[in-house]
């Protein structure tokens, strides 16, 4: 016998690296992972860029589950750039951007101010939802 359980992972801007907090969900659901998205505090008053769904699976063999699907990562949210364009628009500030940006091959980064501004590149599959 197989269990499952769903879960939604939110994530918000942190001092290094995203802050991360899984609540259980009962189905991978948008609209209602973006209201619980609302009630999501980080340290300092972080709020969350964005969310990605998650199952977890284990059978009566299983000591624990493991992650069995994962979803797009979708942003709530945000300004989608190309390298071209940042460049146009370039400051001192963008200098590592750029670097970032040629060095790792993104074609395109989103900037989410939905609290601390946080740049991430975007990937084909990931969602732009709109955001509040």
């Amino acid at each position: 016998m197989t269990m499952q359980r769903h879960f939604v992972t939110f994530f918000s801007p942190g001092t290094f690296v995203a802050e991360r907090s899984t609540k259980p969900i009962e189905q991978w659901n948008i609209i209602v992972a973006k209201k619980m998205a609302h009630t999501i505090r980080e340290r300092y008053g972080a709020t969350p860029y964005g969310f990605q769904f998650t199952t977890r699976s284990r059978t009566g063999e299983d000591l624990d589950s493991k992650v069995t699907a994962s979803s797009a990562f979708y942003y709530l949210g945000g300004t989608i750039e190309t390298l071209d364009q940042v460049k146009a628009r370039a400051t001192e500030e963008d200098r590592i951007l750029i670097s970032n940006m040629e060095g790792n091959g993104w074609a395109r980064v989103i900037t989410n101010d939905n609290s601390w501004p946080w740049t991430q590149p975007l990937r084909d599959t990931d969602a732009v939802l709109e955001w509040p």
